[in-house]
């Protein structure tokens, strides 16, 4: 039995795929989560000339990461969560992002879920940064300023709910269901919030409440910024 303040088990492996410079498969319990990014040299036009490079992701859901099997957008369409969620990966990941620092060159980063159970946005944000280090280690040399690593600071995510009027961390796909509040967290490592996704679900929470999830959400961000530095090793671009 897993503890109130205990992440699940969390395994990463690098260089998963040959075909993308960044490719990771990220796994917190039974989420499974490849996350892969690529390099273009060119940045969508209403950048372009400018200077700065972008960074963008996209996310999806396998047909067999849930059962029943989840139908693949088909025809361009994407539904909404997939949407939100895709667009908090991109804007997670730019955060920490020095787009000048970077060139005029756009990376791609790519969230596949294999087996869904709970925690895939955190999960694939997580692992998206560790694929993003890894790409942008590719083509450092050929940086502006190649001494200059165009990333500020790392970033992790994480979910916290409050379960039988207790705050628990890093919930699994049963305990989101039956949390009376959830919230997704994303900080870099140095303790800053990037965003915070809070809601009752049939219920309300205080301050005490949110203060409280703030804090084990803080907590599980610490392990998860040491789980990323070991997993890079000597690839970790900060001090």
């Amino acid at each position: 039995m897993r503890a109130a303040n205990e992440l699940r088990a969390v395994k990463i492996k690098r260089g998963y795929t040959r075909m993308s410079p960044g490719s990771v498969l990220y796994e917190a319990g039974s989420t499974v989560v490849l996350c892969t990014a690529s390099v273009e040299k060119r940045v969508p036009d209403w950048l372009a000339g400018k200077g700065k490079g972008w960074i963008t992701a996209e996310y999806n859901m396998l047909p067999h990461s849930t059962s029943p099997r989840k139908a693949r957008d088909k025809g361009g369409k994407v539904d909404g969560r997939t949407t939100e969620i895709q667009r908090l990966i991109g804007r997670s990941l730019r955060a920490v992002a020095d787009l000048q620092a970077l060139g005029e060159r756009a990376v791609n980063v790519d969230c596949d879920v294999l087996q869904a159970d709970g925690g895939t946005r955190t999960a694939s944000i997580t692992g998206a940064f560790i694929a993003l280090v890894d790409c942008i280690r590719s083509f450092q040399k050929d940086l502006p300023d190649p001494k200059k690593f165009p990333l500020t600071g790392s970033i992790a995510a994480i979910s916290v709910g409050i379960l039988d009027g207790k705050p628990a961390l890093d919930l699994d796909y049963k305990q989101d269901v039956d949390a009376d509040v959830d919230m997704n967290v994303v900080m870099t490592g140095s303790g800053q919030f990037i965003e915070i996704q809070g809601t009752g679900e049939e219920a309300t929470f205080g301050d005490d409440d949110l203060a409280a999830l703030l804090k084990l959400a803080k907590l599980g961000i610490r392990e998860l910024t040491a789980i990323q530095k070991k997993a890079l090793g000597k690839a970790w671009p900060f001090l």
